[in-house]
């Protein structure tokens, strides 16, 4: 059983008002501004990784997270919005949120992008409530600049997540856990 202080939990909740204040101004300004920022993620996606653009091109669908805000202090948030685009269209708007507890320490920004490779993981993802990535998902996470390995482009995998453009002073950024949640913006 994991025991919990107060000062723990009161500065991770800072940590999540934190992350979710540095990334709330794209919802205020509307759809026009959390579009402009998937298509600006989109193309440093397929300029710095070759890879994926055959990856979006298969793609039922790709979720875009432009920027997610984590940081943590022993109880840690992270918090961000984004679309879902079907054949290059904005087609819902979603934030994503997640919680997480154990060691750490810090803040960090990243993007991350969910390809969805079959039209049955687009509509569950579509029609639910509130989707948590999971198991379902491969992850392809390209080092030094490289292009994705075949073995990603041809995974019969349902979702493909790619997470890049790490900025700040915390370890890993993992979706394990994080839930969508489709927005009005």
């Amino acid at each position: 059983m994991i025991s919990i202080k107060r000062r723990e939990l009161l500065l991770g909740l800072a940590g999540t008002t934190f992350a979710a204040a540095c990334t709330d101004s794209a919802g205020r300004n509307g759809a026009a501004k959390i579009d402009a920022r998937v298509d600006a993620t989109l193309t440093q996606l397929y300029s710095q990784f070759p890879g994926t653009n055959q990856l979006g091109q298969k793609a039922r669908g790709v979720l875009v997270m432009p920027l997610m805000t984590e940081a943590g202090l022993g109880i840690g948030g992270a918090y961000g919005r984004g679309a879902l685009r079907i054949n290059g269209f904005s087609v819902d708007y979603y934030s994503a949120a997640k919680a997480s507890a154990g060691l750490q320490l810090g803040a960090q920004q990243y993007a991350h992008v969910l390809f969805f490779m079959t039209e049955d993981a687009l509509m569950d993802f579509r029609h639910s409530s509130g989707w948590a990535a999971g198991a379902d998902i491969e992850y392809a996470l390209p080092s030094g600049g490289r292009t994705i390995a075949a073995e990603t482009t041809t995974s019969l995998a349902p979702v493909i997540a790619m997470v890049f453009g790490h900025a700040g002073l915390r370890l890993g950024a993992s979706l394990e856990g994080v839930k969508y949640t489709r927005i009005i913006p």
